[in-house]
């Protein structure tokens, strides 16, 4: 667990110093200003909004109490082991076997289900994806995957200004005392495809990390391994292909990589394989 938290830590640091470079060359020690609360902001919006905007994608509704009292009970034993509160409890209307968790912090805090993984799962099952995904809120990576996304989407917007005033400006004298055109071309084309890897290993560790703190407050191991390995499956024939749907975006989210992997798309996956997080709890479970 600890080893998942710090490299967390370090890849969000090396990140955060890709922007700070793309906003020194944009504009030295100025740039550098502009590029932190440039980041700020779009921080802070994504920190508030996100889980309403991704729940209104999904058209989510609330999880109806009544017809569905045995998952707020899981839940709720659950939130108890975690020591953190109720989130609330959605459901999306899609055959797709697949549940994540949104929300900026432990108090408002929401997860959703599909029915596709209620009529696929058994409650032990349910129960092991729901202890994974109450992990992420305690875990607080929704927090965590923001700030990462946001970084990554601010180092591509800079880079996108890079190439637009290389293109119109020339290389004057500034742009060549950092490197004119391969400067350039390194800068703005490079950098935001390391933004991206970097900010796919951070979700892949938060997954790793949700895994082993989700067995541990379900104290059942193997029932999170064996929905997982249901999950992937019975989910290739269900998954959306990623080149024509906006949702692709919020793939991280997800408890299982939701849409169509060609080979170039699985090389940028934000979910680790899943036969190594299966093989990892059955340890846990040893």
């Amino acid at each position: 667990m600890f080893w998942n938290q710090f490299k967390t830590v370090i890849f969000l640091g090396v990140l955060s110093g890709l922007l700070f470079i793309m906003g020194y060359w944009i504009g030295g020690q100025n740039g550098i200003i502009f590029a932190f609360i440039f980041s700020l902001l779009i921080n802070f919006i994504t920190y508030f909004f996100s889980d309403k905007i991704v729940l209104k994608l999904y058209g989510a509704k609330l999880l109806d109490e009544n017809r569905y009292s045995y998952v707020y009970d899981i839940v709720s034993e659950l939130c108890a082991n975690a020591r953190i509160p109720m989130p609330k409890l959605w459901l999306i209307e899609t055959p797709m076997a697949n549940a994540f968790a949104t929300g900026r912090n432990p108090d408002n805090a929401s997860v959703a289900v599909t029915t596709g993984i209620l009529n696929v799962l058994d409650k032990d099952e349910l129960r092991g994806v729901l202890a994974h995904e109450l992990s992420h809120v305690k875990n607080r990576d929704i927090l965590i995957a923001t700030i990462a996304a946001t970084v990554a989407m601010a180092v591509s917007y800079l880079a996108d200004m890079i190439r637009w005033s290389f293109i119109f400006g020339g290389s004057d004298r500034d742009s060549k005392n950092k490197g004119g055109a391969l400067g350039a071309i390194f800068v703005a084309i490079l950098m935001p495809i390391a933004a991206t890897l970097i900010q796919l290993a951070i979700s892949r560790s938060r997954e790793y990390l949700a895994d082993e703190t989700g067995a541990k407050i379900s104290h059942d191991p193997l029932a999170l391994a064996s929905a997982l390995e249901k999950l992937q499956n019975g989910a290739d024939k269900q998954k959306i292909d990623p080149a024509s749907n906006a949702q692709a975006s919020t793939a991280s989210l997800f408890i299982v990589y939701p849409f169509n992997a060609s080979s170039l798309f699985a090389l940028f996956s934000t979910h680790p394989p899943m036969d190594v997080r299966i093989a990892r709890l059955r340890s846990m479970a040893k």
